[in-house]
């Protein structure tokens, strides 16, 4: 019998989720990050995890691994130094970017420093037209003296990016070619490899910050998989991508950047795999952590994708998992502003010292001191437990908001959590109400740490009747990377027009695409029967500046004869057009400046479902304690474990579920089932009491 073993790294825990591939059995676990060396948390827990459910290290077939050593180092600015080298003329294009401020309202705040040095920034003469022809050659002596630059300027990582490089990149090809004999160890990025796109300066940024991460990550995913070789031999190693997909570890150090939103992405997916068991095609996802809280959509069970993210403000044009995310977390810092107002986050206590309640010296009311004083949480402590938590410290912390607001500090706590939650609806509108999607249409699934203790206040806002708590809700960005699929995408950068000539442009770009997705299914040795296949097109009107991505058609192959006609491919566009604007035109050209294929093969098959026992006998709860469901009073709630929950049990709340990575709380006259993969489907009864 193998396993599979998802592994998500956060800044303050590394998460495990084991899957066995034949019977659905599954295992969770958690440890302590190591922040100087991930690599270390990761074969640590591996190990304690094997050992204490008994899995044997050699029947690991899959470890799929999401790091946030990339991002860490963008935030951090620990990457590698780099040199750049770029069309003449175009050596600022870092700074002078799109001159745009970076906040609307703040004239003092500035974009981040670039990650080279002006004098770092190598220019060379040559040029490619728009149309990919060579205007002007670089001479060899010209590309000599550059690369001699690269080398004297010590940088341990160069990009190489042209202006017309996306059309052709013969002139990147010669200088990366020089480079690469002349200094082996340098590590060489390529604005025709990292994303073959228009607009030079996110394309240029891009190829920056994938240099810049490309010494990091190959030290560390060189250390990981040793270690993983020599505890599980047969183990197949995979990292999550921004896009929601997994690749191999030699890909993720050529194109690191793809990794700097993994975290969000494998969580969103995570939830998709939860919304195709539970058969709920439409959902939002609502991540609370720590810090943050992270929303997505999801249609139709499939996950929206964009192509401009910024990460520590820095531009990626990548196709990455759409997510916002908005400093609303368990440690959000309740405070005053200037003008006198209640505020809560983004400022956050962290993990160290973390909440008052931590007893590690934080001193600030938090949103998790503000759950212990309405027993939302109980004082026995987090990780089942195992993290206890003092309930005087946080009485003390919030005494003098309380004594400044005139209330107790229980009505206190109440509205810390009510400014949290309007927080969290005002980014979750800006996902769905602002792109035009109407949010009661939607099921709400809440996860992560704190997801499941605030989640009922968002839904009641947003007019949501129901939602579905993970079996393991801290775990699901674990689960995300065991259930993701092996993904590449390709991209054609080619601007026509929309029309009955511009159809076969159009099949002659799917061509070159979908042979480049079969020469990478053959390398990644791709199972044959789940190879897929995703088109999509980018096009706009004339004269716009902006593009929409349109899906035109999925399948294990794509031929031209797959295609549809010039006509649906205009009806699907309008219609992309009128759900994003509120609007659209029959009669305006439309032109197309992107083809995009995206390639994956599915690895993780559904293991056996869990079947009800025949007793579906409510179980005894584990305690009863006085809750604050609403600002005026207690009552008193039964608290289950949610390990004693089997498949077919149904309670009426008030009600709480504890279990190693959350608490879920069943408001007055809400009704929980439990399905037969062990989630929570939460029936809301908006009567029957006052939320958050």
């Amino acid at each position: 019998m193998g396993w599979t073993i998802g592994v998500d790294v956060g800044g303050t825990f590394t998460d495990f989720y084991a899957a066995n591939d034949e019977t659905g059995i599954f295992h969770v676990g958690k440890t302590s990050s190591t922040p100087s060396n991930p690599a270390d948390a990761i074969l640590n827990g591996l190990v304690a995890l094997c050992g204490q459910y008994e899995i044997p290290m050699d029947k690991i077939n899959r470890l799929s691994h999401g790091t946030t050593v990339g991002t860490n180092a963008l935030i951090q600015r620990t990457g590698s130094t780099v040199a750049l080298i770029t069309t003449k003329g175009f050596r600022d294009l870092l700074e002078i970017g799109r001159q745009t401020r970076p906040h609307m309202y703040d004239l003092q705040k500035d974009h981040p420093t670039p990650l080279v040095d002006r004098e770092h920034r190598i220019e060379l003469r040559e040029r490619i037209g728009a149309a990919g022809e060579i205007v002007h050659a670089p001479d060899a002596k010209d590309i000599a003296a550059a690369v001699d630059k690269a080398i004297e300027s010590g940088a341990a990582a160069c990009a190489i990016g042209f202006l017309f490089a996306f059309r052709n990149p013969e002139h990147e090809q010669q200088v990366a070619a020089v480079l690469r004999e002349r200094a082996p160890h340098i590590a060489v990025s390529m604005s025709s490899e990292v994303q073959p796109e228009f607009r030079e300066y996110e394309r240029l940024s891009t190829t920056v910050l994938n240099a810049y991460l490309q010494p990091v990550m190959w030290h560390y995913l060189e250390t990981l998989e040793h270690g993983v070789a020599e505890r599980a031999p047969n183990a197949i190693l995979g990292i999550s991508q921004s896009s929601g997909g997994l690749m191999s570890p030699h890909r993720s150090r050529e194109l690191p950047v793809r990794t700097a939103l993994s975290g969000p992405a494998a969580g969103t997916v995570g939830a998709a795999h939860v919304a195709r068991q539970t058969d709920r095609r439409n959902v939002i996802t609502l991540d609370v952590g720590g810090t943050s809280a992270d929303v997505a959509l999801i249609r139709d069970f499939k996950i929206d994708i964009a192509f401009d993210r910024d990460v520590a403000g820095f531009p990626i044009r990548l196709p990455c998992v759409d997510v916002e995310t908005v400093g609303a977390g368990g440690g959000s810092i309740a405070w005053f502003d200037r003008d006198g107002l209640l505020k809560v986050g983004p400022i956050s206590a962290g993990a160290d010292p973390g909440p008052a309640c931590y007893g590690k010296g934080g001193d600030r009311p938090t949103v998790t001191d503000a759950n212990i004083l309405l027993g939302r949480l109980s004082s026995r402590g987090l990780l089942d437990g195992d993290m206890g938590l003092d309930v005087p410290l946080s009485q003390a912390v919030f005494k003098p908001l309380s004594e400044k607001l005139g209330f107790t500090n229980e009505r206190t706590a109440h509205g810390v959590l009510g400014i949290m939650v309007a927080n969290m609806v005002r980014t979750i509108r800006i996902i769905s109400v602002e792109r035009g999607h109407d949010p009661r249409d939607f099921v709400l699934m809440p996860f992560g740490g704190a997801g499941p203790l605030h989640a009922r206040d968002v839904a009641i806002s947003l007019g949501i009747t129901e939602m579905v708590i993970p079996s393991a809700p801290g775990i699901v960005c674990a689960q995300g990377l065991l259930v993701s699929d092996l993904k590449e995408d390709f991209v054609v950068s080619r601007r026509f027009a929309l029309d009955e000539a511009g159809t076969s442009t159009l099949a002659s770009s799917v061509t070159e695409l979908s042979a480049s997705a079969l020469q990478w299914f053959d390398a990644e040795k791709a199972p044959l029967e789940s190879r897929n296949l995703d088109l999509v097109i980018d096009a706009r009107y004339a004269g716009q500046n902006f593009e929409l991505a349109v899906p035109v058609v999925s399948g294990a192959t794509i031929e031209q004869s797959d295609l549809p006609d010039f006509a649906s491919l205009h009806a699907a566009f309008c219609a992309a057009h009128e759900t994003a604007y509120g609007y659209a035109s029959e009669e305006d050209p439309i032109e197309i400046v992107n083809v995009r294929l995206s390639a994956s093969a599915k690895l993780h098959e559904e293991g056996a479902r869990s079947a009800s026992d025949g007793d579906l006998a409510v179980p005894q709860p584990r305690e009863t304690r006085l809750v604050f469901f609403d600002a005026e009073k207690s009552v008193e709630a039964k608290v289950y474990s949610r390990a004693d929950l089997k498949p077919g049990h149904s309670i009426v709340g008030p009600a709480i579920f504890e279990q190693l990575d959350t608490t879920t709380l069943l408001y007055p006259g809400d009704v929980a089932k439990v399905t037969p993969d062990g989630h929570l489907i939460i029936q809301i009864d908006a009567n029957a009491g006052e939320s958050a």
